[in-house]
């Protein structure tokens, strides 16, 4: 039996390609699964004197290539509207070997002020000490910002489709001309908006990153990040930044992102609609002090965020807190009894994390209320929405009892 080939993965559905995209059958047993390949060494042909060490394409050795990165790279690139993909072994990997492929002492990048802490300490800090790469921090909410910012040496723009935490929504079509006009490329950490949800490489962005690690994966058992773009420029990450400086995922993470991948679009209806309605009953409490999520008429993107994800729904994270200090935040979270506190996003659990105001990388620059009370980021999971309401409630009311 035959799979679709990379190039009939085009025309199929999305819900259909999240299923049979990148599988293959094992020839050797005949699972219809792609089986784990743990190996670190390929069978290589009679005469090796006339290989490429570094090819990316045919399996080899693992660093370079192996069978499960391959499959999932298929995947990934068709899943995302690209022409090929890179995965590496965390979503920073990913960040990093765009920034390290594509930037040279002496460049200039525009970075979103409100960003991953990664991404953060990387343009605040590792890269124009090292390196001599200067990096000016704009408000991606603000289009005159970002263009006054631009610079003859500006190589490279780079944002969050939706930000993390404070969920701010960049235009991304406008940032797609802006960095046409400058002669730059736009990458975009598009882990808030997976496909088929927003593809920013539709809308003209050269690069598209993912922490595949969250939503994609979606099981919280596996770490893994991935570069989509053309195939001239995803050759470069290859060669440049997994080659040689080794950022590989392992085969069984690549698996197992492969398998959780299947249901990431079943997964995505549910929590974008889960979300909708926690955000909802979270606005409407007097004890909750704000409550960001561009689902809601009060963010400020809100009408840039229904045009832009086309109604599809408004992600799956909010930012919120409660009336109180930094100890009421923390009793508040100790008294959820469903919603689980920790790290990480886009798992089939619900999960929460309490982050104080200060503290982190571009914390100063976060919304006032941020500063003031801290924040909750909330990524909502799979269970009854029903159940996560009246867990936040039940907290809630054993939070101001208390207090």
């Amino acid at each position: 039996m035959s799979r679709p080939d990379k190039h009939e993965l085009s025309t199929l559905s999305f819900n259909t390609l999240s299923v049979h995209g990148g599988n293959e059958i094992d020839k050797t047993s005949g699972a219809i699964r792609t089986p784990i390949v743990m190996a670190n060494s390929y069978l290589l042909p009679y005469d090796p004197s006339t290989m490429d060490w570094s090819d990316t394409e045919a399996p080899s050795y693992t660093r370079n290539s192996g069978h499960n990165q391959i499959c999932l790279q298929r995947k990934l690139a068709a899943m995302e509207g690209g022409e090929d993909a890179a995965v590496f072994a965390t979503g920073v990997a990913a960040l990093h070997a765009v920034f390290f492929t594509f930037l040279k002492s002496g460049d200039h990048v525009i970075v979103g002020d409100v960003t991953y802490e990664a991404v953060w300490r990387l343009f605040a800090e590792l890269l124009p000490q090292r390196y001599k790469i200067e990096a000016t921090f704009v408000d991606m909410g603000d289009m005159e910002a970002v263009r006054a910012a631009v610079r003859p040496n500006t190589k490279l723009i780079h944002t969050e489709t939706i930000a993390n935490p404070t969920t701010k929504v960049a235009d991304v079509a406008t940032l797609v001309s802006i960095a046409r006009q400058a002669g730059a490329l736009l990458s975009v950490d598009s882990t808030f908006t997976p496909p088929p949800f927003f593809r920013p490489l539709a809308l003209g962005a050269d690069l598209v990153i993912h922490s595949l690690t969250k939503y994609i994966n979606g099981h919280g058992d596996a770490m893994g990040g991935v570069v989509v773009g053309s195939k001239e420029l995803i050759h470069h990450v290859k060669a440049d930044a997994l080659v040689d400086l080794g950022g590989t995922i392992s085969p069984f993470n690549a698996w197992l992102i492969t398998r959780g991948s299947v249901t990431l679009p079943l997964r995505l209806k549910q929590q974008f609609a889960t979300a909708q309605v926690v955000a909802d009953n979270l606005a409407r409490d007097e004890r909750v002090a704000y409550v960001t999520y561009p689902g809601l008429e009060s963010h400020d993107q809100h009408q840039l965020a229904k045009a832009q994800f086309a109604g599809k729904g408004y992600g799956g994270v909010m930012a919120f807190a409660v009336e109180g200090d930094p100890d009421a935040q923390n009793r508040f979270v100790s008294n959820l009894k469903v919603i689980t506190s920790a790290v990480s996003l886009g798992h089939d659990e619900t999960l929460i994390v309490h982050v104080g105001g200060s503290g982190r990388g571009g914390a100063e620059r976060y919304p006032l209320n941020f500063q003031k009370y801290g924040h909750l980021r909330l990524s909502i999971g799979l269970e009854d929405p029903q159940d996560l309401i009246a867990d936040i409630k039940n907290a809630l009311d054993e939070t101001f009892d208390r207090s």
